[in-house]
């Protein structure tokens, strides 16, 4: 990775952004769900490998020749990827997709060097092709052997009861039209409204050359509106999702009404917003999807790759105090149904909580294989990637702040002049520094110890690092965002949760009039 790379674009997806079709080999043709095939939902490892058409002895066979020059491990990620997306712009049903990706990523370490290559075509000579491409990053004679395969079982945290590849669009375009229908009639100043549904299913197999082989099937869907709205001349926009690893009773009547009730009302409140004064000033954020600051001016600073190179600030803070007793940050991969959590990370490894500050304290780095080895740890079960084309790195899951102390009225109250941020969006942020800036989407400003009048078009800037220091009061109301964020690193992007609860930082610069 670029050691000056300091953009960090963290967007709400509104659809994947996908080429054309792409035919499946004829080995899936008995493996898909449907009339007479096996549910995803029991499949079983012997399933996988029908599903990719390879067997243990083939992959061994693989691992073998991407070791055949010297290297010390081999990995291969094999992966079929499916996805839909429908857009509804004022009930017009204007874009409908689908895309299917299918191939393995073949991976050998050579200490802390990557080979890589991937390959769609997945017949025995092709893998072995692609194995000996990722083998150039050794030149030695062999010297690791390959282990038997054994299953390394994990655990289900998405549970669904209806597979994505049995609902059809038949059954999704209502969904659309409910939400477009609330939209107009709850504010006869909505002038045009936009309706997404995405849903996406990938089936995972991984084997690597210390024996493991794993399996999973992941599940993710998102559905959202925005709208703009009109008032004498002057218009506002805003909107709203919901996502997660879910299937189609995610989207209850009564989830459909919140998505259009909250971009609705976060769109009409802008009409009413004012511009803060400018200046440093206490800054209260708000539970659940602030937490996206959270994320990235602290979050990223703490995956280790940074940290190996040298490229973060935290880079020297393992065991050091570097927040207030209170403060407690975590990443975790095994919520319930959460857009970020993973059953397995992408390297077979089991994904798990991992505090990386504790009572202050920073505790953890977040690892892959190779930060890891580096560190003498274990890996956290953050090493993910966007897809087999990609190699793995540290990654967040759904990465959020714990409880603390206090209560959110009594936050408020201790603040004189301030502002409240309740979302924020689009951001940038310098890795090494910790340095960033965030636009605040929607929020308040704090008049004696009051949310007073909603504020809009205004940025924050401060120091990652700093502004976890200056965290004051933590409340008790934890929230995670609902919304599907997609984090990008390394030219890559993977689903990732953020939350926390309120929280007072004493200080942040504000960017509002006579700046």
């Amino acid at each position: 990775m670029n050691k000056n790379f300091n953009r960090r674009d963290f967007l709400k997806t509104g659809g994947l952004a996908v080429a054309g079709s792409v035919l499946l080999p004829s080995v899936l043709s008995g493996c898909m769900s449907g009339p007479g095939a096996s549910s995803p939902l029991s499949y079983q490892l012997n399933d996988y490998l029908n599903h990719f058409g390879v067997t243990q002895r083939t992959l061994m066979e693989v691992i073998a020749e991407g070791l055949s020059r010297g290297g010390d491990y081999c990995d291969l990620y094999f992966q079929h990827n499916i996805s839909n997306s429908i857009a509804l712009e004022d009930n017009n049903v204007n874009r409908a997709f689908s895309n299917v990706s299918f191939g393995v990523g073949i991976r050998v370490l050579n200490g802390e060097q990557t080979g890589y290559s991937y390959t769609e075509d997945v017949s025995p000579a092709a893998m072995k092709s692609a194995a000996r491409t990722a083998a150039n990053i050794a030149d030695s004679a062999p010297r690791m052997k390959v282990m038997p395969l054994g299953e390394r079982k994990t655990p289900n945290y998405y549970r669904i009861n209806t597979p994505w590849e049995e609902v059809s669009i038949n059954s999704k375009i209502p969904l659309l039209q409910a939400i477009n229908e609330k939209t107009f009639a709850l504010d006869n100043r909505i002038i045009k409204t936009n309706v997404f549904f995405t849903d996406v299913t990938s089936y995972v197999l991984f084997a690597n050359s210390e024996g493991v082989i794993a399996c999973d099937y992941r599940p993710q869907s998102q559905i959202g509106a925005s709208c703009v709205a009109e008032q004498n001349g002057q218009t506002e926009q805003n909107g709203y999702n919901v996502a997660g690893r879910n299937d189609i009773e995610l989207f209850s009547p009564a989830n459909l009404d919140r998505i259009a009730r909250e971009a609705v009302e976060g769109t009409v409140l802008l009409f009413d917003a004012v511009a803060p004064r400018a200046g440093q000033m206490p800054v209260v954020l708000g539970p659940g999807s602030s937490g996206i600051l959270l994320h990235e001016a602290i979050g990223h600073g703490m995956e280790a790759d940074f940290n190996r190179r040298d490229e973060s600030i935290f880079s020297d803070k393992i065991g050091k105090r570097v927040a207030e007793p209170f403060v407690s940050i975590v990443d975790d991969g095994t919520i319930p149904n959460m857009w970020g959590s993973l059953n397995m990370d992408d390297e077979g490894n089991e994904t798990r909580k991992t505090f990386m500050v504790e009572d202050g304290i920073l505790t953890s780095y977040l690892h892959d294989r190779i930060s890891a080895k580096h560190y003498g740890v274990e890996p956290t079960g953050n090493g993910r990637r966007e897809s087999f084309r990609h190699m793995p790195l540290p990654r967040m899951r759904n990465t959020y702040m714990l409880n603390g102390p206090h209560h959110r009225e009594e936050i408020f109250e201790s603040v004189k002049y301030g502002i409240y941020a309740d979302s924020f969006t689009n951001g940038q942020v310098k890795i090494g520094a910790g340095d960033f800036t965030f636009y605040v989407k929607q929020g308040y400003l704090i008049e004696d110890g009051k949310l007073t009048r909603p504020i809009k078009d205004v940025n924050i800037i401060g120091n990652g690092p700093r502004v976890l220091r200056d965290i004051v009061m933590v409340a008790n109301d934890l929230e995670m965002s609902e919304a599907g964020w997609n984090c990008g690193k390394g030219g890559q992007g993977v689903p990732a949760s953020m939350g926390q609860p309120t929280v007072k930082v004493s200080a942040i610069t504000v960017g509002g009039i006579n700046a």
